[in-house]
């Protein structure tokens, strides 16, 4: 049993002790680079071939490799947690804690916990030849800017027949998730005394123009993006935050609005700026308002398994899962334009992410380890 794994539990706590916050602020954000050096060191003994590639700001991907030629299988997952407060957490986030069956800590869902439950799946195989290599991925600010991963892209690395991604998904192939883009509109008028309308250019009766143009784009959107894969089958735009104005008495000089996007498959981030940027400059510009559209979050693609994806019907055989569809977004975007046949799926339950007294329930993890080196032999040991 792997529980019974000293190894393995050792490698969890070693993950759960060593911090690896990724954040927009500043003051929160930290390097990932003890987290890969120790993901480094314990790779390098068991034979793997590792390389770090800096990614800016202190942050590294890292690439270990077992056994050489084309094709092979790689299992990704990212070094980053959220941020967490600490007081509202019954054990201490960075210690691993058992209790009624649950191993606690932040990142141990999602998603350093990942790591130690490949290392136990590809152990009693390393005396196998490898036929096709097998990868093992560790990426930077995935909970932030996907810039280990866009980073692979730009490299073109790594190359590989496969790759699953990790995720807390219950252990169950996801086939597809939507993407998300997140955005802000900034209008700027001019304030003036409330008792006269033309001493000043309203940025909220505009923005109020603007919102109901933007319910029109979220109609037309639902449309044209149609599946059936989803729960909630089209895209959505959710006017998420407002704010403008200073008092009631004074014309509104200026007004923000935050919205984010969720995208299907086949809608690009580009293209839908572009499309509401020209939307609300048709509103803006003759009546005179200042326009500046911001990104708040340059996003995730929407993410769709090919669809004779060989990779994804051995996952299906060995949990008894057909493939699902999930709200969260993930790197598979990015492995996937790499060339690689992708899924997503690994232990635990999204619905512990990102909260106080994240855990990982016990009975996930040798189901898990089994499916792993299941497809590890598939696609890197046996003749296929």
């Amino acid at each position: 049993m792997a529980l019974s794994d000293s190894k393995l539990l050792t490698r969890l706590s070693n993950v759960i002790s060593i911090p690896s916050i990724s954040s927009t602020l500043a003051e929160l954000d930290m390097s990932n680079k003890p987290i890969v050096d120790y993901l480094a060191n314990e790779l390098e003994a068991m034979g793997f071939a590792c390389e770090t590639i800096p990614c800016g700001d202190g942050k590294l991907n890292l690439i270990a490799t077992l056994g050489s030629g084309p094709g092979g299988l790689v299992m990704s997952g990212h070094t980053d947690t959220v941020p967490m407060n600490s007081e509202l957490w019954t054990v201490d986030p960075f210690t691993l804690s058992e209790r009624d069956n649950r191993f606690f800590g932040l990142g141990v869902t999602d998603m350093k916990g990942f790591f130690p439950l490949v290392m136990a799946a590809v152990e009693p195989l390393l005396g196998e030849t490898f036929k096709e290599p097998l990868i093992i991925l560790a990426t930077a600010d995935e909970e932030t800017s996907m810039d280990g991963a866009k980073k692979l892209v730009e490299m073109g690395r790594p190359k590989a027949r496969a790759a699953v991604i990790g995720e807390p998904t219950g252990l169950q192939p996801v086939r597809a998730h939507k993407g998300i883009m997140m955005d802000r509109i900034r209008l700027d008028g001019q304030s003036g005394h409330s008792s006269d309308p033309g001493l000043g250019n309203n940025a909220l009766d505009v923005m109020h123009t603007v919102i109901t143009d933007l319910m029109a784009y979220r109609t037309e959107l639902k449309s044209r993006y149609q599946s059936d894969v989803f729960a909630i089958p089209y895209p959505t735009l959710n006017l998420g935050s407002i704010h403008g104005g200073d008092n009631p008495n004074r014309i509104c000089g200026h007004c923000e609005l935050e919205f984010d996007v969720r995208l299907m498959p086949g809608m690009h981030m580009d293209d839908v700026r572009a499309e509401i940027n020209q939307r609300v400059a048709r509103i803006t510009e003759p009546k005179g308002i200042g326009l500046k559209m911001e990104t708040l979050f340059t996003g995730v693609p929407a993410f769709f398994a090919d669809e004779n994806s060989e990779l994804l019907r051995i996952a299906e055989k060995l949990t008894g899962h057909d493939g699902i569809s999930v709200a969260f977004g993930t790197e598979g975007p990015y492995l996937q334009e790499l060339g690689m046949d992708t899924i997503v799926m690994g232990p635990g339950n999204i619905d512990q992410a990102h909260q106080p007294d994240e855990y990982l329930d016990q009975n996930m993890i040798d189901p898990c380890i089994n499916t792993l080196r299941q497809l590890i032999i598939a696609h890197c040991v046996s003749d296929k």
